[in-house]
């Protein structure tokens, strides 16, 4: 069984570090051991097993988690919104809101963000890359849409955003779980894609990729000026309650607004760019190269619309 630790780049830091993993020794039962995958076919990827957890969160004595949580993973507590003694249950704080000044958004017009908090890998055309997590192992855009059972000709988003720019974003359970826009514009109903809710650590993405395909996800699109279409789809995974999407349909948003948030549980954001409308900061490039991932908040740079 494999023990191999989980690296990924501090933007800021500008150093390599091993993730410190919620649940590690589960996870790595569950995905490295074929006792554990059996277990991940038979009860975790099912819904109502995270529906489950995610009640046990929603209870009264779960608060008392919070405060050991905190001190345990080193989180800022005065980026919160409001007191850590002040959340009546894990779930409310798990999806706690942060104060507008905690996640400033880069200002100018021609630039898109960050959309979580997370580990973030990048591919400027998802066609010509090698492989997502590791080389040789990617989905296709139909997969992803939901549209790979259908004729080629029926293939509406996968035809729009074939040779696009993709971010991969996964959360883990000590991030903030608010997710946000990338860019302003005119966002469509979020459209429910039925699947599983497999994990989307790298322990399990490094055997598997497509569990991001697999697994339930939401789908928005938007119409954004200066970076044509631009699609996003929140993804569940194993312990994740729900996807709450916050926007309304019919309105306009701006860059960093606030889109929605996932309950209990690690999870994922995806969203890919038209061909040729964003140039990723290099940076960020050059370790998703070699399939490394790089930490960053909502509100940070990801790109630039080219002109």
């Amino acid at each position: 069984m494999s023990a191999a630790p989980i690296r990924y780049y501090d933007r800021y830091e500008k150093a390599l570090k091993t993730e410190q993993i919620y649940g590690e020794g589960w996870l790595r039962f569950a995905y490295e051991n074929p006792a554990g995958l059996f277990f991940v076919w038979l009860l975790a990827k099912r819904a109502w097993f995270s529906q489950w957890y995610g009640r046990k969160m929603t209870k009264r004595v779960s608060a008392l988690e919070i405060i050991p949580f905190i001190t345990k993973y080193g989180l800022n507590v005065d980026e919160f919104a409001k007191s850590p003694f002040d959340y009546k249950t894990f779930n409310e704080f798990f999806y706690r809101a942060l104060k507008p000044e905690a996640r400033p958004i880069a200002p100018e017009s021609n630039v898109a963000i960050f959309p979580a908090d997370g580990r973030h890998l990048v591919f400027q055309d998802v066609d010509t890359v090698e492989g997502f997590y590791v080389k040789g192992m990617k989905f296709t855009l139909a997969e992803l849409f939901g549209e790979a059972a259908l004729p080629e000709e029926q293939r509406v988003l996968a035809q729009k955003f074939a040779g696009g720019s993709m971010v991969i974003s996964r959360l883990c359970p000590v991030d903030y779980h608010r997710f946000h826009f990338a860019v302003g514009g005119t966002p469509s109903e979020s459209k429910i894609i039925n699947g599983w809710l497999f994990s989307v650590s790298p322990i399990a993405l490094r055997r598997n990729i497509g569990y991001l395909v697999e697994n339930k996800r939401a789908l928005t699109v938007i119409a954004a000026p200066g970076f044509g279409e631009v699609a996003m789809l929140e993804v569940g995974a194993t312990n994740v309650g729900s996807i709450v999407q916050s926007f309304v349909f019919g309105r306009d948003y701006a860059k960093g607004d606030e889109k929605g948030l996932f309950a209990f549980g690690g999870s994922c954001v995806i969203t890919i760019f038209q061909k040729g409308r964003i140039a990723f900061d290099a940076d960020v490039l050059a370790q998703s190269a070699e399939y490394i991932e790089t930490y960053a908040k909502m509100g940070d740079r990801l790109g630039v619309a080219p002109r």
